[in-house]
């Protein structure tokens, strides 16, 4: 049973304050995901990393962040979330110093590694926070930005990296792109120890051990053959290892329903609209992870973009994202639902015209820009409702689980995105189809992501 603790929520100045911290930690961890994809050829040049360790590079930090998350929302809900969001900002502010002056690519992997785990104990808290400090329409608003800052950060790191390498600041080339974190990091550090309340919700509950290293497993044997295979030319023992990753997973849902303190548990998954909804988000970020990384490389391979000219592509797209996260809910309430899955079919039909747009090796710069606007705004018409509709129904004592579900997934996503579709379009490159393949397998899973939230159509 769930002890819930009194909680004296704050004024509205502080909690004004409370939001603005802990955004900022996470602005910068879903920045540090694809600000590295615009950078992602100088560092391959810089450290002659081939195409998996870059990819370990982009994904190391992800699957890191992805199989964690759970850990790090239940250790917020044991802990404090105050504690656990500056535990996890001070580690990935180190890992991030120690990004930037790697000297090789596989200590860049490690020290990525370190900065997801980092990211990992921070990042869950953020939405236990929401949903503890917030309520009613000032919460929904609070989502409203919070999946804001998720996309436009995504995209913005698209347009620093360009930036960044392009300015080359005292010669450091790619590196800038991981030590910007650093000043940012000690700033927030510094604020937050100040400004963070120190009450958390004690709650009768431990850490499943066993469920964390089975699904870490899981995950590890479906991503690392992704990541690995297209250099390896596709071996035997990575169509086992896939294989073996349902078996695992299957182990790991058998291992849920009987462990004591799961890392999901049952009636979380049974609230109304949570299961499919962290399906949808799900398939969303790996449509989104796979069109930012093919779409990056892209441009500055078949193309010839400077990074900075790949990355100032990427505005229209997160503009409309932002605009439509900040702004859906004045649609009547009727179509809210509705919503997610016509955003769906619209961010398909815009990855549909990119396949047709991109795939002649032209530079058609207007309709691009155009259908990454387009793409940009389906995306936010996703997911935003789709995260209100998760959320919406989960009581505040179960927030930590629902946080860590849903940045799960969502972290998932990324991993999942960057991998397969990543291992698509490098392994078609450099034939002129490999953007409009890809583009057409990104339309795809945009559309399995509306089918899978036909169910929050069913208002309960």
């Amino acid at each position: 049973m769930t002890t819930v603790a009194t909680h004296v929520r704050p004024v509205q100045r502080s909690r004004t304050w409370l939001l603005t911290v802990i955004l900022a930690g996470q602005f910068m961890a879903i920045l540090d995901v694809s600000i590295v994809n615009v950078a992602a050829p100088t560092m391959r040049a810089d450290l002659n990393a081939s195409g998996s360790a870059l990819e370990l590079v982009i994904s190391g930090y992800t699957i890191a962040y992805a199989m964690l998350l759970i850990t790090g929302a239940r250790l917020g809900g044991l802990s404090g979330y105050r504690r656990l969001f500056l535990y996890g900002l001070a580690l990935f502010t180190v890992a991030s110093l120690m990004c930037g002056i790697a000297p090789s690519a596989t200590l860049l992997i490690v020290f990525r590694l370190l900065q997801g785990a980092g990211a990992a104990l921070m990042v869950p808290q953020v939405l236990s926070l929401i949903q503890i400090a917030f309520d009613g329409a000032a919460r929904l608003k609070a989502i409203g930005v919070y999946a804001a800052v998720i996309s436009v950060a995504a995209v913005v790191g698209q347009v620093l990296g360009g930036l960044l390498v392009t300015a080359d600041l005292f010669g450091t080339s790619w590196r800038p792109v991981f030590l910007v974190n650093v000043p940012i990091g000690i700033v927030l550090l510094i604020v937050g120890a100040r400004l963070l309340p120190k009450e958390h919700m004690p709650r009768e509950q431990g850490l499943d051990l066993p469920g964390l290293i089975t699904l870490s497993l899981a995950v590890s044997l479906l991503v690392v053959p992704l990541v690995l295979g297209h250099e390896e030319d596709w071996p035997l023992w990575g169509w086992i290892s896939m294989g073996a990753a349902v078996v695992v997973f299957g182990l790991f849902l058998l291992a849920e329903r009987r462990a004591r303190h799961p890392l999901v548990p049952g009636r979380l998954l049974r609230t109304p609209g949570v299961t499919p909804a962290a399906i949808g988000i799900f398939l969303v970020m790996v449509t989104y992870a796979g069109f930012l990384f093919s779409s990056a490389l892209h441009l500055q391979g078949a193309l010839g973009d400077s990074p900075l000219r790949a990355g100032l592509l990427f505005i229209p797209a997160a503009a409309l994202f932002g605009l439509v996260s900040l702004h859906w809910k004045r649609l009547p309430a009727r179509l809210h639902r509705p919503l997610i899955v016509t955003a769906t079919v619209v961010t398909a039909l815009a990855e549909l015209g990119l396949a047709a747009v991109m795939s002649d090796g032209g530079h058609h710069e207007v309709a691009m820009e155009l259908l990454f606007a387009l793409l940009g705004a389906g995306m936010a018409g996703a997911f935003s409702p789709m995260m209100t509709v998760a959320l919406s129904h989960v009581p505040p004592g179960e927030a930590p689980d629902a946080s860590g579900l849903m940045a799960m997934m969502l972290q998932l996503g990324q991993v999942v995105g960057v991998a397969a579709f990543g291992t698509l379009f490098l392994s078609l490159t450099p034939s002129a189809h490999a953007i409009g393949v890809t583009s057409v397998g990104l339309a795809a899973s945009a559309l399995a992501a509306g089918v899978a939230t036909l169910p929050l159509l069913r208002r309960r």
